[in-house]
This record gives C-alpha cells, sequence and structure tokens, in this order.
C-alpha cells in the first residue's frame, strides 16, 4: 500500500496537476510540466518540460510548427531528464490521449527508462469524455491511495445541477460552434460537445469522444449557428479576442445568424475548456451561463467568459 508520506509526486499536464490537487495532495507534487499554472501554490515547483516551439506566434504558424514537428516524428514537448533525475518522483502523472497537448507517452517512458536514482510508476490518463476525466481521477486516487469517491460524487452533482437548470431548453435547443482552433478553423471535440449538451446545448461537427474537426467557411455559414464560442486551445480571454479578430473581419462573417443575435463569445479555454480534469465542470457552469443567462449564473462572467 502506497504510504502518502513518501509520495514523490511529478505531473507532466496541467490536468493532472489539478486532479491531484483536487485529491488533497498538493504537499506531494514535487514537479510539473512549464503549463502547469493551477493552482497558484503550485507554481514554485520544479519545471520538468519545455516546448520546442513559441505559443506567442499567430495561430496559423503555431498550426505549421505543430504539423512540421509531428510529420517529423519530433514530440512537441521535452523532460528535462537532469530535473527529473534530481526530483527522484516515485510516481509520474502523463497522459496518453493527445500529443499536441503534453508530452507523449513514449517520450516519458524513454525518459523513465533513463533513469537510475529512481524507478517511478507512471500514470497515464486516457481522458476523451467526462466519465473518463471521473475514471482518471478514480485512478489516481486508487493508485496513491487516497479516498476518490467524495470528490467524484461531488462534481458530479454539480454537473447534474447544471443539467436539470437547463431542462427549459431542451424543447428547441440552440446550436452551437464551439471553436477550438482559428487557423485553420477548427471546431473542439472531445467532451466539449458533450458539455454543450447537458447545458442544453445542440452542437454542431464535434463528436463526443472524438478529435477536434476541421471546419471549412462554407461549413460554418451552412450550418449557421445560433451561438459561436471561441475556446482556442491554451489562450486566455486577452489572447483568444486577438485570435478571433481576423474571423470578425472575414467577409461572410456578419451573415453568420449567432453574429446577427449578438451571441459570440470568448473563453478562457486555457483555464477550463481545454483541460480534462476538475475544472471541467465550470466549463460546464460557462456554457450554462452562456445559453442559459435568464435562469444560470455562476458568477463566471469577465474572467471565464465574454461577449466578443
Amino acid at each position: 500500500m502506497t504510504q502518502l508520506a513518501s509520495l514523490r509526486l511529478v505531473s507532466l499536464l496541467p490536468s493532472a496537476t489539478e486532479i491531484i490537487a483536487c485529491l488533497g495532495l498538493t504537499d506531494r507534487l514535487v514537479g510539473i510540466s512549464h503549463e502547469c499554472d493551477y493552482p497558484p501554490e503550485i507554481t514554485d515547483r520544479a519545471i520538468c518540460t519545455s516546448a520546442r516551439l513559441s505559443i506567442h506566434q499567430p495561430s496559423g504558424e503555431i498550426h505549421k510548427e505543430v504539423d512540421k514537428l509531428l510529420t517529423a516524428a519530433v514530440s512537441i514537448y521535452e523532460i528535462n531528464l537532469d530535473v527529473l533525475t534530481q526530483l527522484q518522483p516515485t510516481h509520474i502523472i502523463t497522459q496518453d490521449q493527445c500529443d499536441v497537448c503534453a508530452v507523449s507517452f513514449p517520450e516519458v517512458e524513454i525518459a523513465v527508462a533513463k533513469l537510475t536514482n529512481s524507478h517511478p510508476q507512471i500514470i497515464s490518463l486516457q481522458p476523451d469524455t467526462i466519465a473518463d476525466v471521473w475514471a482518471d481521477i478514480q485512478r489516481v486516487g486508487e493508485t496513491l491511495n487516497v479516498d476518490w469517491k467524495p470528490i467524484v460524487s461531488a462534481l458530479q452533482a454539480r454537473v447534474k445541477t447544471c443539467q436539470t437548470q437547463s431542462e427549459n431548453l431542451l424543447a428547441n435547443p440552440p446550436q452551437v460552434a464551439c471553436i477550438e482552433w482559428t487557423d485553420p478553423l477548427m471546431l473542439a471535440g472531445n467532451w466539449i460537445p458533450e458539455l454543450v449538451e447537458i447545458a442544453g446545448g445542440k452542437p454542431i461537427g464535434g463528436v463526443t469522444g472524438q478529435h477536434s474537426p476541421r471546419i471549412s467557411w462554407d461549413e460554418l455559414i451552412a450550418a449557421d449557428p445560433d451561438t459561436i464560442i471561441f475556446m482556442p486551445c491554451g489562450f486566455d480571454l486577452d489572447r483568444t479576442r486577438i485570435e478571433a479578430q481576423p474571423l470578425t473581419e472575414h467577409p461572410q462573417w456578419g451573415k453568420l445568424k449567432a453574429v446577427q443575435l449578438g451571441r459570440v463569445y470568448i473563453t478562457d479555454g486555457n483555464a477550463f475548456f481545454n483541460r480534462p480534469g476538475p475544472r471541467l465542470v465550470e466549463s460546464l457552469e460557462i456554457l450554462t451561463e452562456i445559453l442559459n443567462p435568464q435562469v444560470c449564473n455562476y458568477g463566471h462572467h469577465g474572467t471565464g467568459w465574454m461577449k466578443l
């Protein structure tokens, strides 16, 4: 049985860090990825990863660099083996869901094989749906001998509350386009369509449990959603506003129903929608505020989302 006092945890992705925190193991966390920024008390931990590209360039350029690296079978991220060796972790929490989101699983295995002073156990998360996120929290909790059930139950209760509050939309659910990337134009997949449905909307394009699909301007115009929500992967509110601007200058932008109705929104995708951890529940609350403002107000306006 794992003894809590002996744990030395390293998280290689933000959602894993947040799962560790929700399980009450923040004090056992010794290392994090360069993208981990929540909760605030973890930001002084050793940084174990870095990126081979800059996120400060336009979306189109980021996409080209990502494609170039993946085509060359080179990981977008790299692990600092010297830091990992010094930390002597007992467990490393990573993912095997998306090579664009964090260090690839094979890279982690290679790094662990090179360690000589420790033999950490790898816990790999594989979230595609909300149920997968609950399963990941359970997997981490059981592996580390922490009671995960009250935590998952509380999160599920909040989901149920949102679902109940959105029942008034079931007869005529608004069609919602969740934009996960702007150049090329991509719709959000995986857990996002599921969240939209729970919030009372009808997602266009994206399919629950499947990766995010591209969409052309002609397809977006043909779908003509009632609501458009920008949630670019890895960007906060300010950066999302900047990335959305070129789309608003497209000659067909004004033809969209969502634009004409004033139902276009930006969100902090980096903090919420892009992270398959406990804060997906807050992401759902943001969606219910956007789609059902007369009924729902969780206080996220201005920090988690704004009108464009």
